[in-house]
């Protein structure tokens, strides 16, 4: 496993993270905590050392996880947690007022077992108190030493440039892969120009990227994807042309479909780390396999000719989540 550098910052991690939501948040049951602890270890075992969670992945369950996962390697390692909504829990609404940073910021060192934060995100942007207020909470954060690099997650470009103009934001972290394409437009020009790193959630399209999932899959109650427009049955039939794409280019290459839309992300930018979970020990093994697969030129140009031809179908999130991003 090769490492970047997240845009000017100092912060040095694996070329791919490993993102902890999934083990404990979002897509149905939590996993059972020694085999999370397991996982995230195999994880450090296979030469990743970036780790992202944050408060409300649990809530708060997903921090302790991961704090007692890594404390035997916590110096080897980079961990990124997140602050943001009303006493961590998502449906309550966002909640970045400074005294709500400070006590995230202390109560998650204790659920991670650190001395320090390495990078510390906004969840989303709370349009009730001014990105400056947000940001000088964190830069007093760091002159503390309780944090070490500030991040922003789904954030807009003013909302970037503001924060940036107080304190560096070190990473933006925001959805981005062959079928969320979005970032391409505004988003990476700007963080190249501001040396900000981008660090990529869902990576693999929450999964479908990976060839497992049709339109004849079904979901557990309390998977987030029963809400997701995008992963209706319908629209999941359409967007399997997307998957046809990745798989006869992963066939030529004899490796898997989620390699391939891995290596793609990898090869857009030195300064893009994307950070996709999972639950399952092979299929950690098959994503940290694509950090050594090199596509080509001709390959990316393939890529790329294709995807114009290609319309996805549904929207990333439901109405009232998708108000919350790119303010």
């Amino acid at each position: 496993m090769q490492n970047r550098k997240l845009g000017n910052s100092n912060l040095e991690v694996s070329a791919l993270g490993f993102g902890c939501m999934g083990l404990s948040y979002g897509y149905g049951p939590a996993l059972d905590r020694q085999a999370a602890i397991s996982l995230i270890r195999a994880a450090a075992d296979r030469g990743v050392t970036f780790f992202d969670t944050a408060e409300a992945y649990g809530p708060f369950t997903n921090e302790e996880v991961v704090g007692e996962a890594l404390a035997p390697i916590r110096d080897r390692v980079v961990i990124a947690t997140k602050f943001g909504f009303v006493d961590g829990i998502v449906a309550a609404g966002l909640d970045s007022r400074p005294e709500r940073i400070r006590f995230v910021a202390d109560a998650a060192l204790k659920r991670l077992k650190s001395d320090r934060i390495d990078l510390f995100y906004q969840h989303r942007a709370d349009p009730n108190v001014p990105i400056e207020d947000v940001a000088g909470t964190v830069k007093e954060l760091i002159r503390e030493g309780k944090v070490q690099h500030f991040g922003l997650s789904e954030a807009g470009v003013q909302t970037i440039r503001r924060a940036h103009a107080v304190q560096p934001v070190a990473a933006l972290q925001s959805e981005y892969s062959l079928w969320w394409r979005a970032p391409e437009a505004e988003i990476l020009p700007l963080c190249e120009e501001l040396g900000i790193g981008f660090v990529p959630f869902s990576p693999l399209g929450k999964g479908f990227l990976t060839g497992k999932i049709n339109e004849s899959t079904t979901f557990a109650k309390d998977d987030f994807r029963n809400l997701v427009p995008r992963f209706s049955a319908e629209n999941r039939k359409a967007n399997q042309v997307l998957v046809g794409l990745l798989e006869t280019l992963a066939t030529e290459q004899k490796v898997t479909a989620a390699r391939i839309a891995l290596a793609w992300l990898l090869a857009q930018k030195p300064w893009i780390v994307p950070i996709p979970g999972t639950t399952k020990l092979h299929r950690l093994e098959e994503n940290v396999g694509a950090a050594a697969i090199q596509l080509s030129t001709e390959d990316l140009r393939r890529i790329g000719k294709a995807l114009t031809h290609i319309q996805i179908q549904g929207d990333r999130y439901p109405a009232h989540l998708a108000a919350r991003a790119g303010r």
